[in-house]
């Protein structure tokens, strides 16, 4: 198997290299499971975004790391876009989003109306892992704006290929698609 090697802000990874469907071959980034990667990027991260008032992430490689950047700064709470709907989140927001690189598929958002009162008039950080065709984005853009947030910044640990050059990401480093 053959890896693509970086350091993200003195962390060294080694992210398989995976073919997609579509024949793109993507340096694959996965924080489930990797407690130090995850602690490090979100520690770098909460830097970046201290001056928003709450986070929002979709599931679910966002989730464990968007508790770290949560934890760091001492926020008790961070809103959780969902991708199917539960029981407790009838009274919510739900958005339709369009297939990212790595789903291939339509998808939806649900967000709680916990979680909506949650962003209502504060600034938003959307927080995710990796951004690259920025559909994954669009949607947790949009379901702030229903819920009432202001979107003040959004932060991943890695931008993909062309999002590199988007100038309303903040990021911590840069992978090729392949």
């Amino acid at each position: 198997m053959e890896f693509y090697k970086l350091n993200i802000k003195g962390y060294n990874a080694e992210l398989p290299i995976l073919p997609l469907p579509s024949g793109i071959k993507i340096a694959f980034f996965n924080l489930h499971g990797n407690t130090k990667m995850t602690e490090h990027c979100g520690k770098e991260l909460a830097k970046l975004v201290a001056d928003c008032d709450v986070l929002v992430t979709a599931e679910s490689k966002g989730l464990q790391l968007t508790h770290v950047i949560a934890r760091e700064l001492g926020h008790d709470y961070y809103a959780v876009a969902r991708k199917s709907q539960k029981l407790y989140m009838q009274d919510g927001l739900d958005v339709t989003i369009s297939s990212s690189i790595t789903t291939g598929k339509e998808q939806h958002l649900y967000l709680s109306k916990f979680d909506a009162d949650l962003l209502k008039g504060k600034k938003v950080g959307i927080i995710d892992d990796v951004v690259s065709t920025g559909n994954s984005l669009v949607g947790l853009e949009e379901i702030v704006k229903l819920a009432g947030g202001i979107i003040h910044k959004k932060a991943f640990v890695l931008a993909e290929g062309d999002a590199a050059n988007r100038q309303d990401i903040i990021y911590l480093d840069v992978i090729p698609l392949l």
